[in-house]
């Protein structure tokens, strides 16, 4: 019975140990959000030229993706190499890198774009 007991005893204390280092992780989260938050509060946006500049060009990034994604995978011909493209089209200049795949496979990552404050 008493054996009973101080197992009952230290699993309780394990318990509060527990709780307590999960309360000040939470406390910490909440912190570091609270830090995030006034951060984004106080940020100069960008000029509305350059907002409008990069929605419009990734406007035209996900409007070419099912052009490019057979290539892109390593599955399909280069798009310029398209029949039913104009010759205009076809001369534009073109890298070496355009010609190949990704290693992995995959879709490049997108940038990550810095503003300038």
């Amino acid at each position: 019975m008493e054996s009973r007991y101080e197992q009952q005893k230290s699993k309780r204390r394990q318990q509060v140990k527990l709780s307590q280092a999960a309360h000040e992780r939470n406390a910490q989260l909440l912190q570091d959000l609270q830090k995030m938050e006034n951060c984004l509060r106080t940020r100069k946006f960008p000029h509305p030229d350059i907002l409008s500049l990069e929605t419009r060009y990734w406007a035209s990034v996900e409007e070419k993706i099912p052009e490019w994604e057979r290539f892109l995978l390593g599955k399909g011909p280069h798009p310029s190499s398209d029949p039913s493209r104009t010759p205009k089209q076809r001369k534009q200049k073109t890298t070496p890198r355009d010609h190949v795949p990704t290693q992995d496979g995959a879709l490049p990552p997108r940038p990550i774009l810095k503003h300038v404050k």
